[in-house]
């Protein structure tokens, strides 16, 4: 595990300088965090359904159909705008300017060619989400239009809205155009349920989707059976997480901070685990998954790159966690495979899709040569089967975290 180590203490040294400005800044002690994983280990191990996607996604009773397409990674989620009209404290970014509806770093100012790229790369499950779609309700119910007219019948499509602007003509003209599952963020309605009981008997699935905030973990609690009579079929509980657009406001609320990738409250993840045991304690029928940060930080991006990169190099040797990988008799690379608009992609590769081009770039994210025999040997070992402990050798383990999408929640 040694060289795990070195990795997550590289990860914490990022996370401190980033937010170097804030001293008032909680960094979670070690003898808290012990504490904290006993806490967190005895409410995972009471639950009766064992996490998904390789122990990163407790849950109870069930996930939506959109869940388990997002961590297949067949999902695609167009940006309809980045304004948005709520001023949640934990909004990780500003949302302030409508732009051109986008996903992954290209524009699609035509719905036409959206339907096309989703048709191209074979995505099963399309979201809108923002800022807020419901700001420019016409433009999302022509993404929505055109997608069921060009796009295969089944493909699942959902929305994230705040809420605000909604009203049952809405989600009938979205329920017309069979909207699969609506998601709402009640937290930016101070916990209101009116209207997600208007969408009742009109849009299918009806989802909470909100961080797990630690000083709401009672209200949300007493709550479940309310949100199951107002038609909620599932509550997903997201890691609340630091970022320069909210650190001000967080650290107000005297949170501990661990470290990953990127920063995250420790105090919403335990909340998260406790409202499922509480509702598994409850009887309750409502399915709840907590979607951790390490579950969305590997599964989404994993799955997208496996997906481009299957598209444009079929013949490839792809890995678990998405990098084309070229092994030799002495060496090993791995890449990884960016679309973007064709105008910026200066070494002329593209790929056309139904008359447009787009740009493509072949990063190289890891190369090592000279490999010797004992190495070799070592690295075909690791390719043939995942261990199940990640190597302790810095660069096994680095080639370790290009084969395979980590498994389980992180100790802090």
């Amino acid at each position: 595990m040694k060289a795990k180590y070195q990795w997550l203490n590289s990860l914490l040294t990022n996370n401190k300088n980033e937010f170097a400005q804030f001293p008032e800044i909680k960094w979670l002690n070690p003898y808290l965090a012990d504490n904290y994983i006993h806490q967190r280990n005895h409410l995972l191990n009471k639950m009766i359904d064992a996490p998904l996607f390789k122990a990163t996604k407790p849950y109870i009773n069930h996930i939506s159909k959109g869940c388990q397409i997002c961590g297949s990674g067949k999902w695609s989620c167009l940006f309809i705008t980045n304004k948005c009209n709520a001023s949640c404290f934990y909004c990780p970014v500003p949302q302030k300017n409508d732009e051109v509806p986008s996903t992954q770093g290209l524009d699609f100012k035509n719905p036409l060619d959206y339907a096309h790229y989703v048709n191209n790369f074979g995505f099963d499950g399309v979201s809108f989400s923002g800022g807020e779609p419901l700001l420019y309700f016409d433009r999302t119910l022509e993404y929505l239009k055109i997608l069921r007219q060009e796009c295969k019948p089944d493909l699942y499509i959902w929305m994230y809205t705040n809420g605000i602007l909604s009203d049952k003509s809405k989600f009938m003209a979205l329920a017309n155009e069979n909207l699969n599952e609506i998601r709402f963020d009640i937290g930016a309605t101070g916990f209101s349920l009116d209207k997600i009981k208007a969408a009742k008997g009109i849009i299918p699935v009806i989802t909470i989707e909100i961080p797990s905030i630690p000083e709401e973990k009672d209200r949300l609690i007493a709550m479940m059976p309310q949100m199951v009579e107002a038609g909620v079929t599932n509550l997903n509980l997201h890691h609340l997480r630091l970022t320069q657009h909210n650190v001000s406001k967080l650290i107000k609320r005297d949170y501990n901070i661990t470290s990953a990738e990127r920063p995250l409250v420790v105090e919403s993840e335990i909340a998260a685990l406790e409202i499922i045991n509480e509702a598994q304690n409850a009887g309750l029928k409502i399915g709840i998954n907590y979607c951790s940060f390490h579950y969305k930080h590997r599964f989404q991006k994993a799955g997208y790159r496996r997906i481009i990169a299957k598209k444009i190099f079929p013949d490839a040797q792809i890995t678990e966690n998405g990098y084309i990988r070229t092994y030799n008799v002495d060496s090993i690379v791995y890449q990884s495979i960016k679309l973007c608009a064709a105008t910026e992609c200066l070494d002329n590769k593209h790929i056309e899709i139904n008359g447009v081009n787009y740009g493509y770039k072949v990063s190289s994210s890891f190369t090592e040569t000279n490999l010797s025999d004992t190495y070799r040997k070592q690295i075909d070992e690791l390719i043939k089967n995942e261990p199940e402990n990640p190597p302790a050798d810095m660069l096994l383990y680095k080639i370790y975290q290009f084969e395979y999408i980590e498994s389980g929640l992180r100790d802090y």
